[in-house]
This record gives structure tokens, sequence and C-alpha cells, in this order.
């Protein structure tokens, strides 16, 4: 099977995670967009998604799925969502399509966060795959020269503002050996919105895409 194949099988084994007549948290990214063309399916069941992205919301409204907006959620009861890397801890790391920050709070909403990944996103350690941070514009020299600190290599994402106006830096160089640690201590640098860093708020399921099968672990 192709890697966009394993893609799409997790994206459509996360339906059996969707219960009727709720709304569902939906991520950003490639596999999240096969979960929507799956979600669509099903789209006179459920009340509506709450979206993590400018692109995921679109791709949701041209299926004719309601879109809610976050504030005016209490809770969800599960938000399906890729990863860029996770280890065996469910821990990972999230914002290579700079939605990092949307993603957070709604997986912090979501009383179950059931990660789709391809077997390939699955490490012993974090940090092969770089670091996003989502940094305002005007602390980015001085959060870069924090994260160098911190062992790192910061390097300005060029073109790229997120939807919620910032820039990111993807840290590189890392090894990731306390995940909650680290997000702890880079969320704490002034200027600094998020960390890509989903370790104080992992995920519960991970539906992986294999040669073999869609595997589930928890």
């Amino acid at each position: 099977m192709t890697q966009d194949e394993l893609k799409k099988a997790v994206g459509w084994a996360a339906l059996d995670y969707v219960k009727p007549g709720s709304i569902v948290g939906v991520g950003t990214g490639s596999t999240a967009s096969h979960f929507i063309d799956a979600l669509a399916t099903i789209k006179g069941q459920i009340e509506g998604a709450v979206s993590s992205s400018d692109a995921s919301t679109a791709k949701l409204k041209s299926y004719g799925i309601p879109v809610f907006d976050c504030n005016s959620v209490d809770s969800l009861d599960v938000y399906v969502d890729g990863a860029d890397e996770i280890d065996h801890h469910m821990n990972m790391i999230k914002g290579g399509g700079a939605a990092l920050t949307r993603e957070k709070v709604i997986a912090a909403i979501a009383k179950t966060f059931v990660c789709i990944i391809d077997e390939s996103k699955r490490v012993d350690v974090l940090g092969k795959f770089p670091l996003p941070v989502e940094v305002i514009p005007m602390a980015r020299s001085y959060v870069a020269r924090e994260l160098v600190k911190l062992g790192g290599t910061p390097e300005y994402r060029q073109n790229v503002v997120t939807d919620n106006g910032n820039v990111i830096l993807d840290v590189y160089n890392l090894s990731i050996v306390d995940p909650v640690a680290l997000e702890n201590k880079i969320n704490n640098i002034a200027g600094v919105v998020t960390v890509g860093l989903f370790a104080n708020r992992g995920a519960d399921i991970v539906l992986m895409g294999t040669p073999d099968g869609v595997k589930t672990l928890k």
C-alpha cells in the first residue's frame, strides 16, 4: 500500500469513534483530510464539526457539514487528527501544517483524542521531525535565541503565516526524552503562542495504518 492509502485507511477507520448527534473535532493535514472525506458520508448523523484550520473548515463546508465556533462548544466527544511524530507514550509532535495552536485548543476540550497516522510516524524518541513553535512576529528573534539555549537549531519557516497571524519557528536537532518538561519550558518563553509538543495532552487512541491493516494502540 502507498503512504496515501495507509492514511486513507486510518481516516475512514476513525469513523468508528464518531457518535451520532455529536459535534466532532477535526484536525488539519493530509490524513485528517481523508477523515473529512469519510465524515461526509455520515454528515446527516452528526450535528457538525469544530475545525482546527481555515483549510479544514473550507473542506468541511464544501461537503455541507456545519462548522461551529470553538467558543460555542463546551466539550467534544472526540477529536480526530494526525501527527508528524508520535512516541510509544502517546506524546506527539504536531504543527507541520502550521495549525498547532488551534489543534491544541481542540485537543484540550475533547474527551477522546484519536490520532490517525501511517506507521512512518511512530518513533522511539521524538525530535527527528523538526519541532514547530508558533510565535508572535515581534518575538521571533528573541524566541529563537532562547531555543538555541535549549539545544535546538531554530529556522524561520519562510512565507508562512498561521491562521492566527503569527509565524513558525521549526526547531531542529532536538532529542526529546522528556516531552512534558520541554513543552512546559518552551511554552513559558515570552512571545511563544504554543509549541507543537502534545505531551501534557497526548493521544488517547492511535489508529496506525500498516500494510497488514489498521492497528489500534492505546
